[in-house]
């Protein structure tokens, strides 16, 4: 990573998430018929070694001008969102959730499709609130130096457009 993108905050998860991935998955092979006998195997040891790994795989970084969020085992998705796309973050707590402790901290981005309604998902951040602070904070960072570079390149065309006047008025 060059140095114009350094790692500015790297965000820990709650370990009970790994808790959490076992119930939720549980649940959802509970209430399907077809999922029913794959709930026994997940019952007898494949759900808590999956949620073990995925616990530990889980990763998210917030950079100078973006945030990465790495998770999965089979199947693994890594998205970066540059800080300047992020329109908004929000928190969801349903019932199991509040059992466990744990919100999920969703990043929405400009330009995203209905079907995608959220860009990114963090279920169990430790210090959530603190992490968007972290991400909003930097987000204004980078908006400042663009906007302050910005105005550098005005006054620059200006100082150029100035003496190409003075050298007509000198003629």
């Amino acid at each position: 990573m060059s140095d114009t993108n350094k790692i500015l905050f790297k965000a820990s998860f709650n370990p009970i998430v790994r808790s959490y991935i076992f119930v939720y998955v549980a649940f959802i092979l509970f209430v399907s018929i077809i999922g029913i006998p794959l709930l026994i195997i997940w019952l007898c040891g494949l759900g808590q070694w999956y949620s073990k790994h995925y616990f530990e795989l889980l990763e998210c970084e917030l950079s100078e001008r973006s945030l990465r969020f790495k998770k999965g085992i089979l199947f693994t998705s890594e998205k970066t969102i540059p800080l300047e796309n992020i329109q908004d973050m929000t928190f969801i707590e349903g019932p199991l959730l509040r059992k466990f402790n744990l919100s999920i901290f969703r990043v929405e981005t400009a330009g995203r499709s209905e079907s995608n309604s959220s860009e990114m998902q963090l279920v169990g951040l430790i210090d959530a609130h603190l992490f968007r602070d972290k991400v909003f904070e930097q987000r204004k960072v980078l908006s400042d130096k663009r906007n302050t570079k910005s105005n550098e390149d005005i006054l620059s065309e200006i100082n150029g457009t100035l003496k190409r006047i003075e050298n007509i008025l000198k003629k």
